[in-house]
């Protein structure tokens, strides 16, 4: 988890530098597509790293538990 949040800041600190005002017009454009592609990646960690603290806490609190292995299905009991 501590490897994502540093993965944000990297990202946010990239975001938050200033795009070249001297790029012609595919080379801005091109700029500007990293930059919100950076910016939805950003997003998209922090988005996990919420799922995966809830799910943190869900396991402390006991509120998930393991699933049940049923060991024999309806073949294994049919079976003569």
């Amino acid at each position: 988890m501590q490897a994502m949040e540093f993965a944000v800041d990297n990202i946010i600190k990239e975001v938050a530098k200033p795009i070249d005002a001297e790029l012609s017009g595919s080379q801005r454009k091109a700029e500007l597509q990293a930059v919100k592609l950076s910016a939805l990646d950003a997003k998209d960690l922090l988005v996990e790293i919420d799922k995966l603290q809830k799910f943190i806490v869900d396991i402390e609190n006991g509120d998930i538990q393991e699933d049940s292995d049923f060991g024999a299905g309806f073949a294994e009991r049919n079976a003569s």
